[in-house]
């Protein structure tokens, strides 16, 4: 075989590993916040949806599942308990938020179109 061919090969084992390594990670289950700003929000808008979402999830009766996380600053961290939940978890407790603010009502109308695309 040339370099050539091997180098495409390559290339499309590289770009078949990609994509399932994403797949992956989606099925994941994250942090509120952190599902909503892979969809794009800042991180200030996140931290205001995601008490919200908080109360919608326990309303919904859905309980995600429990971890800890290190917060570092400087290299050294505390471990914080959170509570992950799946994508299909969030998008039931999307549908369920209703916020009264009007930047948060277009947040939750963007967020709603990315979960169902």
């Amino acid at each position: 075989m040339s370099k050539a061919i091997r180098r495409v090969q390559r290339a499309h084992r590289r770009a078949a590993r990609a994509v399932l390594r994403d797949r992956t990670r989606a099925n994941r289950p994250h942090s509120l916040a952190s599902h909503i700003v892979a969809r794009g929000e800042s991180a200030e808008t996140a931290k205001s949806i995601s008490a919200g979402l908080r109360t919608a999830a326990k309303r919904l009766g859905l309980t995600g599942k429990a971890g800890r996380t290190r917060r570092t600053v400087d290299g050294r961290g505390r471990l914080r308990r959170v509570v992950r939940y799946t994508t299909t978890q969030f998008a039931a407790a999307l549908q369920a938020y209703r916020p009264r603010k009007q930047a948060f009502v277009s947040a939750r109308a963007r967020l709603l179109a990315g979960v169902a695309a």
